[in-house]
């Protein structure tokens, strides 16, 4: 464990290499998102921790944003630990004090030997929060709906000609305005420069006019699935994670495009005023580490944010990962950040674009 000596990482080693009794003072309360998602988590770090501590996990559900981290840290009544939080909230929530910043040298290296910052794939690591899983807005599509050639690119979802049907359309813009400019012949690495301006933002929705006349539109992930499998969509914009499990566990004729996935991170953060921050950094240490992350993808078609983890991953399992190598060559980065920055704008142009 590559530790600095100070007596926060002494503590934290201390915890990862002895087994002592659970005691209420010291139970962690660990905050995600519920579902299979948390099962997921449970199965891979919460019961190992505990094995290996003897520290109980206390597990609370909620369904994503800041409203009551704000009224706790501010009120003083903090009775989270860590919480699970996407990109966008974990700038904002940094941003504005409601995390502890995290020391990266204070993580283990990688069961190859890499130091945390090689090993954690580029964004994973930031300075209020530490990477957990990837996941990814992908392409899926009903493959009854396409009986001869199926589509395999991110412009044949654009193509009503080669491959017509229905498409399906999320209600909001994230990762949908990028995939019109790289379908229109942007470069990924040039994207969000492009979109940036009036001129890229305007091509964006240029793209999208091209299919709006065959787009049904969806709100959440359920529907996503609903649309797809009954066919009322043949092709849509969806969650990596969904579809895969309504492959898997429903036997839905469904498949993945993965070029040009625009993959996302889940990250562990710590909320301020804790009163159990040693045992919350001891926690996040021990579940970002390469073991956990790999075991974390039996449960789960998320992608292990470390490189060590994903060489791990079970070779029946890995193709249907989003870091997947093949899987993971043309991917983009989603840019919270710019999403953060541009977000008011874009929103109420893309409302009133639906609304036309």
């Amino acid at each position: 464990m590559n530790c600095r000596l100070t007596a926060c990482a002494s503590y934290c080693l201390m915890l990862l290499t002895t087994t002592v009794p659970a005691r209420a003072a010291e139970a962690l309360t660990v905050v995600s998102y519920g579902g299979q998602y948390t099962a997921s988590q449970a199965k891979a770090q919460y019961e190992p921790f505990t094995a290996k501590t003897g520290i109980g996990i206390q597990s609370v559900d909620y369904n994503g944003g800041l409203a009551e981290l704000i009224a706790q840290v501010r009120s003083g009544t903090v009775s989270w630990d860590v919480v699970d939080v996407e990109q966008q909230d974990l700038e904002r929530g940094c941003a504005d004090g409601l995390f502890v910043k995290v020391d990266p040298t204070s993580l283990p290296a990688g069961s190859d030997g890499a130091p945390a910052k090689a090993d954690f794939l580029p964004g994973a690591l930031q300075p209020c929060g530490v990477g957990s899983v990837v996941w990814s807005n992908v392409i899926a599509f009903n493959q009854t709906a396409f009986p001869g050639a199926k589509p395999k690119t991110l412009e044949d979802f654009f193509d009503l000609k080669a491959f017509p049907g229905k498409r399906g359309l999320p209600k909001r813009p994230n990762a949908l305005l990028e995939w019109a400019l790289m379908a229109d012949g942007v470069a990924a690495k040039d994207v969000y420069a492009i979109l940036s301006t009036p001129e890229g933002l305007d091509r964006a929705f240029a793209k999208l006019e091209t299919i709006k006349d065959q787009a049904v539109f969806w709100e959440t992930g359920a529907q996503m699935i609903q649309l797809l499998a009954d066919g009322e969509v043949a092709i849509s914009a969806a969650y990596n994670g969904r579809i895969q499990g309504a492959i898997t566990d429903d036997k839905k004729p469904l498949a993945i495009i993965w070029d040009r996935q625009i993959w996302n991170a889940d990250y562990y953060a710590i909320v301020a005023g804790t009163k159990r921050q040693d045992i919350a950094k001891a926690f996040i240490a021990f579940a970002t580490g390469t073991q956990p992350l790999a075991m974390q993808t039996r449960y789960l078609s998320y992608g292990p944010v470390r490189r060590s983890a994903q060489a791990l991953v079970d070779p029946s399992l890995a193709p249907s990962l989003p870091t997947a190598p093949g899987n993971f060559q043309s991917a983009l980065a989603f840019d919270a950040k710019w999403w953060m920055e541009h977000a008011d704008a874009v929103n109420e142009r893309y409302a009133a674009w639906l609304s036309q």
